[in-house]
């Protein structure tokens, strides 16, 4: 039974892979129209700040898709989720809505929110991945 389980667990993450990397193609190439669409219209070679801020939340979606490609790998083929992606999955996703994010529309409790968010994070990221080497 247990090997059952194992191969199930093992055809559905390379589902779960396939799918994904689906997704980050066409996020990368949404992202590409994107950037050329902005380059080619005026002004050019300059969209503005917040079409900036747009163009790098789409990329740190895509960096984001990678990652959890890679986290899925490792986890099809090792079996095993390892910390240190994890981590940098969600430092990347918190790094993305910092960036998006309208400080205007945003309270001050959000904001100490995200500020322990990127503590947390931070402080995890040093004691499993650097505090092992």
């Amino acid at each position: 039974m247990l090997d059952l389980l194992k191969k199930l667990e093992h055809w559905v993450s390379l589902v779960l892979i396939a799918m994904l990397a689906v997704v980050v193609v066409l996020a990368t190439i949404g992202l590409g129209v994107t950037v050329a669409h902005d380059i080619a219209s005026a002004p050019l070679f300059f969209p503005g700040v917040s079409k900036l801020l747009e163009v790098f939340g789409q990329f740190l979606l895509v960096v984001i898709g990678i990652e959890l490609l890679e986290t899925m790998r490792a986890f099809a083929s090792e079996g095993v989720v390892r910390v240190e992606v994890v981590l940098t999955v969600a430092m990347i996703a918190l790094a993305r809505k910092i960036i998006v994010l309208e400080l205007a529309e945003v309270s001050s409790v959000a904001l100490l929110g995200v500020a322990a968010l990127v503590a947390a994070l931070s402080l995890a990221y040093q004691v499993f991945v650097k505090g092992r080497a």
